[in-house]
């Protein structure tokens, strides 16, 4: 192989047949989720910007993004929202080509506010929001931009995944979107901010949720009762698509009845009321964050889809792991990738690409190794493509 591409067997217990697993899910309306996502809004909308204007992409990275909560008193049939939420938009960009001013702050602004729109419904993102942007400014010339045509590393970084999801990861996962998704009209009262929590142990999952309720649909406290039997019900009724285990729904378990503690929220969101929020604190690439599995700590969010591997390394992984498994599934528990890079050097052509893969008794190891490398090699060769996928809204960072 000619991209430093080494696969092996290990032997190891696979997640499923493990004692415990435990699992997290932090939904679109989580702070930290809130900031993944405008940050990597802003790094597309910038990507879109320098492609009208010079037909590539110039060096930026927006993985900085801030969220300051603010306050409200929310109550029963309606609140209000008292001081006003936090955002500062951090990173750096290219502002300036020769004597050409580029509309960064405008750009990056207008993608903040367009995903607050779309995303928060019960958020007024003019009068609930304000939009600071502090992404650093730089004037080159054009023939000193970073070239992101050569598809160098733009730093010494790695990028890891597996595959596949088991049982508790995608119950994590597809609850979030669930709740967020199709019950949406169903249940208006919910609000945008839901985590799920999944906790396995042998063959019963615990599932804690915390869902905010919009304040404005529930008149009173009989009502948000009904709301959280509603949702759990509705729950555990999907639960039984996804796995055959015994699963136990609880739903925003810190209520307190007799002193009048509820999870009421002005907009259906925390960061209204104090929770704060960074990019890379929240989901992992692949949606879920998984104590259990092998993590970057890398944010993948507003970091540039050209150069920086901090990003397409973690999509690579886990695409990889992905087709690995989707193609040679027969005899293999699970696989898990990892990339390396080197400053400087081809993002196509790693320091190392490690495949581990958990194999069946009885199977070819060395047909298994074979294919997963050769799997590995293609996908690499074809790494350059991620930057037009990302960029038509086809992959998702958190």
């Amino acid at each position: 192989m000619s991209k430093n591409i080494a696969a092996e067997i290990i032997y190891e217990t696979p997640i499923e047949e493990q004692k415990i697993e435990i699992v997290e899910r932090k939904g679109i309306g989580h702070p930290d989720s809130i900031a993944d996502a405008i940050a990597e809004e802003v790094s597309k909308n910038l990507s879109r910007m320098y492609i009208e204007e010079y037909n590539r992409i110039l060096h930026h990275n927006t993985d900085e993004t801030q969220i300051v909560g603010g306050q409200a008193k929310p109550s029963f049939g309606g609140g209000l929202l008292l001081e006003p939420i936090y955002i500062l938009l951090v990173g750096r960009a290219v502002t300036r080509v020769g004597d050409n001013r580029l509309p960064y702050r405008s750009t990056a602004l207008r993608a903040a506010r367009e995903y607050l729109e779309e995303n928060c419904p019960h958020l007024d993102a003019d009068e609930d929001v304000i939009l600071d942007c502090r992404i650093g400014k730089g004037s080159i010339d054009l023939m000193e931009v970073y070239d992101t045509k050569k598809g160098l590393a733009n730093d010494t970084s790695f990028g890891v995944s597996f595959a596949p999801l088991s049982d508790t990861e995608r119950l994590a996962l597809e609850t979030e979107k669930y709740i967020n998704g199709p019950l949406k009209s169903e249940l208006p009262e919910i609000g945008q901010d839901i985590k799920v929590m999944a906790v396995r142990n042998k063959d019963s999952i615990d599932l804690t949720i915390a869902a905010a309720m919009v304040d404005k649909f529930v008149p009173d406290k009989d009502h948000y009762i009904s709301v959280k039997q509603d949702l759990k019900e509705r729950v555990m009724k999907k639960a039984e698509d996804i796995t055959e285990r015994d699963v136990n729904v609880m739903v925003n378990t810190a209520d307190d009845y007799g002193n009048d503690v509820y999870y009421l929220t002005v907009t259906g969101l925390s960061m209204e009321n104090g929770d704060d929020g960074s990019v890379g604190r929240g989901n992992r690439l692949n949606g879920l964050i998984t104590p259990f599995r092998p993590m970057s700590m890398e944010a993948s969010a507003g970091k540039n889809p050209v150069t920086h591997v901090g990003k397409l390394y973690n999509i690579a992984s886990n695409e990889i792991a992905q087709k690995i498994y989707e193609e040679e599934s027969d005899g293999i528990h699970e696989v898990f990738v990892r990339l390396v890079s080197q400053i400087g050097k081809p993002i196509n052509d790693p320091q190392v690409a490690s495949i581990q893969m958990v194999v069946a008794e009885g199977e070819n190891k060395n047909t298994k190794m074979y294919s997963a490398e050769a799997i590995a090699e293609e996908y690499l060769d074809n790494i350059h493509n991620l930057k037009d996928r990302i960029l038509n809204d086809e992959i998702s960072v958190f």
